[in-house]
C-alpha cells in the first residue's frame, strides 16, 4: 500500500515564493500604470496611428534584443540581483518614457524599458523555478497570476491617477518609487547561492515508480525515442505561433484598447482604462482555473475553446461596438489566451531531440515577436482603415489558434 505524505516546505522556501511573488507582482504593475496613459502621450506628441504603433514597438524590440542577454547575466550575479535590479531600470525608463518631449525620446525610452523588461523576466521565471524546486510540485503557474493581479492593480493606479487630476510626471515617478521599493525589500528574501549549483529538491519530490504517477512528457518522449528533427522542428513553430497568437491578443490591450474606447466609442480617460484593465483581469480568471481545467480535459480542448472565445467574443464586440460590449470583448479575450503561453512553454521543454530548457528558451524569446509586430501591424491598418479594422488582429490570433491546437496534448496532464 503507497502512504501518501505531503511535508510543508521549510520557512526559506515559502518566504522565496512569497519574495518572487512581490517580483512578479511589481513587473505586472510597472508597466501597466504607463499603458493607461498612452492616449495622453499620443496626443501630447500629436501623432499619428502609424507613428504610435511603431513607437510603442521600441518596447518589445528592446526585449527581444536584450533578452538572450539574460542567461549570462545571471550566471554572474544571480536571478534575484537581475530581477531587481532590471525592475529598478524598467522603473527609471518608464518614467522617461512618459515625460519624454517628443517621440524619438519616447521610443527610445521605451526601447530601454523593455530591454530592462526582458532581463527581468527571464530572472524572476528562473528564480520561480529554483523555488519550484524546493517544493517538488508546480507553482509556476501562480506566479504568472501574481503578475497578472499586479497589472491590474497598475491598471486602477493609472485610472486613480486619471481621476485625481495628477500629472503624468507625479503618478509614473510615485507608482515607479512604491514598486521598485517593493521588489528591493523582497530581495532579501530570494534564495541565496548561485542559480548554476546543484538543483534543489524538496521533500516531495519522489521517482515516479513510488508514487504510481505517469511519466512526465519528456520521459515519455525520451523513452519513445525522437520522431525526426522536421517533426520537431514544426512542432516548435506551432508552439511559437500559438505562444504569439497569446502575446499578440495581450498586446492588442495594453496598447490599443484605451485608444479605441477614448477615440471610437468617446469614453472618459478613465474609463478607457477599463479596456486593459478587463482583459488582465480575466486573464488572471484564466490563469487561476487553467491549471485545474487542463488536468480534466488536456491543454489541446483547453487551447481551442480558448481561441474560439477570443475570436467570437471580439469578433461580435468590433461588430456591433458599444461600450460595455467592447469591455467584455477585451475580456473574453484575455480569458482566452490565458493559458497559451505556459502551454507552448510545456509542450516546448517536452519536445526530444533538444537540449533539456532548449526549447522553452526558443519559444519565450519568439514569443515577443507578437508584442514587436502587432503594434506596427495595427498603426498602419488603423491610419488605412480605421482602429476598429485594425483590431481585427484579436479574432483572427483565436483562429489562428484553433487551427493549431492539434500539437498540444490531447489528454490531461499527468505530469
Amino acid at each position: 500500500m503507497t502512504v501518501d505524505t505531503e511535508t510543508r516546505p521549510l520557512p526559506a522556501a515559502r518566504h522565496a515564493r512569497a519574495a518572487v511573488a512581490v517580483l512578479f507582482f511589481t513587473n505586472g504593475a510597472l508597466f501597466a500604470n504607463l499603458l493607461p496613459r498612452y492616449p495622453q502621450i499620443k496626443e501630447d506628441l500629436a501623432i499619428g496611428n502609424g507613428a504610435y504603433g511603431l513607437a510603442v514597438a521600441a518596447f518589445p524590440a528592446g526585449a527581444i534584443t536584450a533578452g538572450l542577454a539574460a542567461g549570462l547575466l545571471i550566471r554572474r550575479m544571480g536571478s534575484a540581483r537581475v530581477a531587481v535590479l532590471g525592475t529598478l531600470l524598467t522603473g527609471a525608463g518608464i518614467l522617461a518614457a512618459g515625460l519624454a518631449p517628443s517621440v524619438a525620446l519616447f521610443a527610445t525610452a521605451l526601447f530601454l524599458a523593455g530591454a530592462m523588461d526582458a532581463l527581468t523576466d527571464v530572472a524572476q521565471n528562473a528564480h520561480g523555478l529554483r523555488v519550484q524546486r524546493l517544493y517538488g510540485r508546480s507553482i509556476l503557474n501562480s506566479f504568472h497570476a501574481v503578475w497578472s493581479i499586479g497589472a491590474v492593480t497598475g491598471g486602477l493606479m493609472a485610472a486613480g491617477a486619471m481621476s485625481l487630476g495628477l500629472s503624468l510626471g507625479v503618478h509614473l515617478a510615485v507608482s515607479a518609487a512604491v514598486l521598485v521599493a517593493a521588489a528591493v525589500a523582497a530581495l532579501r528574501f530570494c534564495l541565496p547561492g548561485p542559480d548554476n549549483g546543484p538543483e534543489e529538491t524538496g521533500p516531495e519530490e519522489t521517482r515516479p515508480e513510488e508514487t504510481g504517477r505517469k511519466e512526465t512528457g519528456r520521459e515519455r518522449l525520451t523513452a519513445e525515442g525522437a520522431r525526426g528533427t522536421s517533426r520537431v522542428g514544426a512542432v516548435l513553430a506551432a508552439l511559437v505561433l500559438i505562444a504569439t497568437a497569446g502575446t499578440l491578443v495581450e498586446d492588442a490591450g495594453n496598447s490599443w484598447a484605451a485608444l479605441y474606447l477614448s477615440d471610437a466609442l468617446h469614453a472618459s480617460a478613465a474609463l478607457a482604462a477599463s479596456g486593459f484593465i478587463a482583459l488582465v483581469g480575466a486573464q488572471f480568471i484564466g490563469r487561476l482555473i487553467g491549471d485545474r481545467l487542463v488536468d480534466r480535459f488536456g491543454q489541446r480542448a483547453v487551447a481551442r475553446a480558448g481561441g474560439l472565445i477570443t475570436a467570437v467574443g471580439m469578433g461580435l464586440a468590433l461588430a456591433v461596438p458599444t461600450l460595455p460590449g467592447t469591455i467584455l470583448g477585451f475580456a473574453l479575450a484575455g480569458f482566452g489566451v490565458a493559458t497559451l503561453v505556459p502551454a507552448a512553454m510545456h509542450e516546448a521543454d517536452a519536445l526530444p531531440g533538444l537540449k533539456p530548457g532548449s526549447g522553452l528558451t526558443i519559444v519565450s524569446w519568439l514569443m515577443r515577436l507578437g508584442f514587436l509586430l502587432s503594434p506596427p501591424i495595427v498603426g498602419q491598418v488603423a491610419d488605412a482603415a480605421g482602429l476598429r479594422t485594425g483590431l481585427l488582429v484579436i479574432p483572427a490570433a483565436g483562429v489562428l489558434v484553433v487551427l493549431l491546437a492539434g500539437v498540444l496534448q490531447a489528454r490531461p496532464r499527468r505530469d
